[in-house]
């Protein structure tokens, strides 16, 4: 099954990072005020981009290092997405 890691902006142009195993699900519990505490607060939410990963432990690895990015750099990943690929062989 695979796994994916997901960016999202939030009606307050804020951007949320999270992985799931079913994108579309998890952003109509975002939008249905059932994902995390801070989207709720800050609903609707919309898919910028989502990455296919082959195991959980892959899918979460990524979460936390684009969570680490500023904005900036989170925006030039989801422009370029194949740059993930050099994000994913960075050391933890």
């Amino acid at each position: 099954m695979p796994f994916y890691t997901y960016v999202i902006e939030c009606s307050n142009g804020s951007l949320y990072t999270g992985w799931t195993n079913d994108v579309q699900q998890r952003i109509e519990n975002h939008n249905s005020g059932k994902g995390a505490k801070y989207t709720r607060a800050n609903r609707p939410v919309k898919l910028l981009f989502a990455w296919k990963l082959d195991t959980k432990v892959d899918a979460m690895k990524l979460e936390w290092k684009i969570k680490r990015m500023n904005r900036a750099a989170k925006l030039r990943l989801i422009e370029n997405p194949e740059s993930i690929a050099l994000i994913s062989e960075s050391s933890n």
